[in-house]
């Protein structure tokens, strides 16, 4: 059984690995203590390159996480946004993602907000930076405009706006909605437009 298992692994190491990286160019994992090259194959590659579900990303990604803007996205080592499930990135206004970065599930990143006056416009464009080593928890929001340190956790749940220096560990601990008035009314009226 074991000389079966090393035919297995050299295989796993050398042949599917090639095949790995040749399907996924921007794939830049450590050989050993994360998946095996079958079993990256074995969860992406069916949704991603024949059922084309996050068909242009370079990296592996989830049927079930949304990247859009990956063309915008500058990421490095150890680092795969989107490789969970549920996780949404816009990353439009460009997302800069340091090495051994990791995106918890149903995490959204957005880059860009809307005019809030008239939805259908993109107000301005802020992008996302977010260093290395940084872990972030499941269901976290981060805004456009975010800038997050080095060495930083963010616990499951997080609102995530402004700058996060490096060396801190975020964590919800109440929820405090401040309410801020809008200076003039909505400009545009949907129910006045031509419906098809």
């Amino acid at each position: 059984m074991s000389v079966l298992k090393k035919i297995l692994e050299l295989l796993d190491d050398n042949l599917l690995n090639a095949i790995v990286k040749w399907l996924w160019p921007q794939y830049k994992r450590p050989r050993f203590g994360y998946m095996k090259n079958y079993q990256v194959l074995q969860r992406y590659f069916i949704s991603q390159k024949i059922l084309r579900i996050n068909g242009n990303v370079p990296w592996p990604a989830d049927f079930r996480s949304r990247i859009v803007g990956c063309e915008n996205i500058v990421k490095g080592i150890c680092c795969d946004p989107g490789d969970n499930p549920g996780i949404y990135i816009n990353a439009t206004g460009g997302l800069k993602l340091g090495n051994n970065v990791n995106i918890g599930q149903n995490t959204i990143i957005t880059t860009t907000n809307h005019y809030k006056y008239d939805h259908r416009k993109t107000s301005y464009t802020k992008g996302v930076i977010i260093g290395d080593n940084v872990w972030i928890g499941a269901n976290v929001s981060i805004v456009a405009g975010t800038t997050i340190g080095d060495n930083v956790t963010i616990g499951a749940g997080c609102y995530i706006s402004g700058e996060i220096p490096s060396n801190q560990t975020v964590i919800l601990k109440a929820e405090n909605l401040n309410i801020i008035p809008k200076t003039k009314d909505y400009e545009w009226d949907c129910t006045q437009d031509e419906l098809g």
